[in-house]
């Protein structure tokens, strides 16, 4: 499948990080696909099926290349979801890949990257491929046949080419680099 007529996924826009040493991008992030879930704390289908079919994603891709970004969007019940509250929440539901919280603009409910998305509530899930584009986005809980599906296709597709990478006889071709013969 050609994904040169796929839109590019917008950057992140994130006020703080939990669960890894250093902030994220999706820039710094390419070559990886990356699934991004959309989340409340408060949201009753978060809860109940949303972070229970995250764990599983983290536990089944575990040994892959995927990365698994939460992304905390708060656009109700502002006062009640505080950085402190998520981070019990993250603590007493196990979640260990890396949450940010969209950041909130003075004058809007909608944090920004669920506008740049165009996010139409939680939970809500983007697939996002090895070269930057969205392969899937949807609102709602996936079927989990379905979504694992996707992520496989998802890892399956090549690396896509750097403009840094030299191509030549040096045996690496497609971001792959191929031990040389011993006996040439």
């Amino acid at each position: 499948m050609s994904t040169s007529s796929l839109p590019v996924a917008p950057e992140l826009a994130v006020s703080q990080w939990f669960n890894t040493p250093t902030p994220l991008t999706l820039a710094g992030l390419r070559g990886r696909p990356v699934f991004l879930h959309s989340f409340q704390l408060l949201c009753p289908g978060c809860v109940s099926q949303a972070i229970p079919q995250v764990q599983r994603l983290e536990r089944v891709f575990a040994q892959s290349d995927l990365q698994i970004i939460g992304l905390h969007t708060v656009f109700e019940h502002h006062a009640a979801m505080t950085p402190v509250t998520l981070q019990a929440f993250l603590h007493e539901y196990r979640l260990r890949s890396p949450v940010g919280v969209d950041l909130a603009e003075d004058g809007s409910n909608i944090p920004v990257t669920m506008r740049r998305y165009g996010l139409r509530g939680t939970p809500s899930s983007v697939l996002i491929g090895r070269d930057g584009t969205i392969l899937h986005q949807i609102f709602g809980v996936e079927d989990d046949i379905a979504l694992g599906a996707r992520v496989a296709m998802a890892l399956a597709a090549p690396l896509p080419e750097r403009a840094d990478q030299p191509a030549g006889d040096d045996g690496c071709a497609d971001g792959r680099c191929a031990i040389p013969d011993a006996a040439a």
